[in-house]
Order: C-alpha cells, then sequence, then structure tokens
C-alpha cells in the first residue's frame, strides 16, 4: 500500500482550477520528485496535502486514512510535515534554542510550564532530542550560534532538523536548494539523503533540476494543474512533452 495516495484531486479558486483530476501514490521510502513549471499547482498541491487548503474535489489518503479536511496540526501529528524555501526560524534564537523550540511545540507544551519549570522529565527528553536531531544534521559545532548568523545552507538544515524533531513519516521539501551555490547545493542532497535513509519519504518540489535527477528514483510532472506524466529521471529527461512544458522552458535561466 502507497503512504501517500492523490486521487482524482481537483482545486479551484472562484473559475480559476489551479488543481484538475490530479492522480499519483507515494511509496513508503521514496525520495519523489513534484516538478512542473511556475502555476503548475506544484505549490497548491502540497498546501492540500498539509491541510492548509482543502481539495475542491477528491481524496487524499496517508497510511491508509483520508487525510482530506483535516486541519494542518491534524495532519503534521500523523506524521507529514513542511519545509518551506524561505525558512522560518526564530532569527534571534541560538541554533538550539531553535530546535528546542520545534521539540516543544511538537509536544504540545504548556507554554507556562516551560516557563514555570515544571514538567522537567518533558524537558530533559526534549533537549536529549533537540540535541540528538542536531547531531545527525551536521550542526552540533553550531548549537550556540544565533539562528541570523548561519550561512543559508546551514539555515535550512536547521529547518530540516526543526522538522525533524517531530519523527516525520512524510516530509514535504519546497525547493530546499533555491539560492544556494552549488557546495551548498551538494551538502543540502546529502542530508536529504541521509534523512530518507533514517526512514523519512519525502517529496520534493525544486527547480534546480540537477538536485532533482540526482535525488529522486521517480519523478511526477504538472503542468497547468493536471498530471503531465511520471517515470524515472532518464524517462523524463527524455520525454518530449517535459522538455517542451518544462526543461525547455528552464534553459533560459
Amino acid at each position: 500500500m502507497a503512504l501517500l495516495e492523490i486521487k482524482n484531486v481537483s482545486k479551484r479558486f472562484g473559475g480559476l482550477a489551479a488543481l484538475s483530476n490530479v492522480s499519483f501514490a507515494v511509496e513508503q521510502g521514496e525520495i519523489r520528485g513534484l516538478i512542473g513549471p511556475n502555476g503548475a499547482g506544484k505549490s497548491t498541491m502540497f498546501k492540500n496535502i498539509a491541510g492548509f487548503s482543502q481539495p475542491s474535489e477528491g481524496e487524499i489518503v496517508f497510511s491508509g486514512q483520508t487525510i482530506s479536511g483535516y486541519r494542518p496540526h491534524t495532519i503534521a501529528d500523523l506524521g507529514i510535515v513542511r519545509t518551506f524555501q524561505e525558512t522560518t526560524l526564530f532569527q534571534e534564537l541560538t541554533v538550539f534554542e531553535n530546535a528546542l523550540v520545534g521539540c516543544h511545540l511538537q509536544a504540545n507544551t504548556n507554554i507556562f510550564s516551560a516557563v514555570l519549570g515544571l514538567d522537567k522529565h518533558k524537558q530533559s527528553r526534549a533537549r536529549d532530542k533537540a540535541l540528538e536531531v542536531l547531531e545527525f544534521m551536521g550542526l552540533s559545532q553550531r548549537i550556540d550560534q544565533l539562528a541570523s548568523e548561519l550561512p543559508l545552507g546551514s539555515q535550512r538544515s536547521l529547518a530540516i532538523a526543526i522538522a525533524l524533531t517531530s519523527g516525520p513519516k512524510l516530509m514535504l521539501m519546497d525547493e530546499p536548494f533555491a539560492g544556494m551555490n552549488p557546495e551548498e547545493t551538494r551538502q543540502m542532497m546529502e542530508l536529504t539523503r541521509k534523512v530518507n535513509k533514517s526512514g523519512v519519504t519525502i517529496v520534493l518540489v525544486e527547480h534546480d533540476m540537477k538536485a532533482v535527477m540526482g535525488l529522486c528514483e521517480y519523478i511526477t510532472v504538472l503542468n497547468f494543474g493536471t498530471l503531465l506524466t511520471e517515470g524515472t529521471p532518464e524517462e523524463i529527461r527524455h520525454n518530449e512533452a517535459v522538455i517542451e512544458a518544462y526543461l525547455g522552458g528552464s534553459r533560459k535561466h
């Protein structure tokens, strides 16, 4: 059984169809690319999966359970997390404090208990979890550094670390390589593989075709809100419809 199933999903905004009868399935353990030109419906699909928007028609199934219509926090509790292109960090806090806040948010810790020093066992577990995740993401040498002082690559790594504190089953990564130089891209690709090998299934929206082709076992292509095609990187690379709709356009950049 697929981990994530998109079944005939449509999303309309007034008379505009952002998604039209889109279906695809993501198997547990894979890194799936979700690509397409600007306006193809990729971000709308992510919003529908994560609960920030609801399908006009169709069904979204996660681990055999229909999640269409669920609120974002309920979907997050089930094991779906989303990382954003614009890193949403507490810039004035340290790397460790950011990870710790992530732990408390995921654990739904009462803020008054945290401030008053109650729930000491929960706080101890949160500290251990934060340190474990930062070590995993290669950030243990930066724990006392302010988030605002981190280079872009490390900021993205910290955003992923915060997402990992909840122990997700599925991570929706929204353009994780945007704005990165080649070395930062290479390092982020390695971290993405590492996260995947730890047991997290990944769906990746990205315009960097070299990163997509190098990371993903299978790629889903959207165009004008519809499913254009699916296939392996090799199949997508040589698909004339994809070259016309997406890869051809990206050569201008």
